[in-house]
């Protein structure tokens, strides 16, 4: 019996494959579960236009990430601190402030996908990595500025 799983099941396959399984293994247990649909003529042709589909969307967030990527790429920030007797910062700067920064310029990305490259200790020009899809890590300059 060929079944279209509808959900990952251990040593069987991932959601969305088409698989073969024994009758009575498939008849009592999958569908009835709900974790698999009979793989009729119609349902695998729906499963082709769902991966078609999926396809497309991935392609376009992987386009939407290249842009942002070079947005980043093009964009220097300049985060303004406190600082004590020779120009030593208090505290230091984190990746939520380079967040904040970036979303000021209408760039929207998650704190936690930003690493700082070094200790921000003291005033100065410095890098970010932003961490997007896969290996697409953008860097972003900033500089480390004294507050008025």
């Amino acid at each position: 019996m060929k079944v279209i799983l509808k959900e990952d099941i251990e040593k069987l396959g991932y959601a969305g494959d088409l698989v073969t399984v024994k009758d009575g293994y498939g008849r009592n247990f999958l569908i009835p579960q709900k974790k698999a649909v009979l793989a009729t003529k119609g349902a695998i042709s729906e499963l082709e236009l769902m991966k078609v589909r999926a396809a497309q969307k991935a392609e376009l967030t992987v386009q939407e990430a290249k842009d942002l990527a070079a947005k980043i790429e093009a964009t220097s920030l300049t985060i303004s601190v406190t600082t004590g007797e020779d120009d030593k910062i208090h505290g230091t700067v984190t990746n939520v402030q380079i967040a904040e920064a970036l979303a000021e310029r209408e760039i929207t990305v998650d704190r936690r996908n930003v690493s700082i490259d070094g200790d921000v200790k003291v005033l100065g020009e410095y890098t970010a990595t932003i961490s997007l899809l896969g290996d697409l890590k953008p860097k972003v300059k900033f500089w480390v500025v004294k507050a008025d």
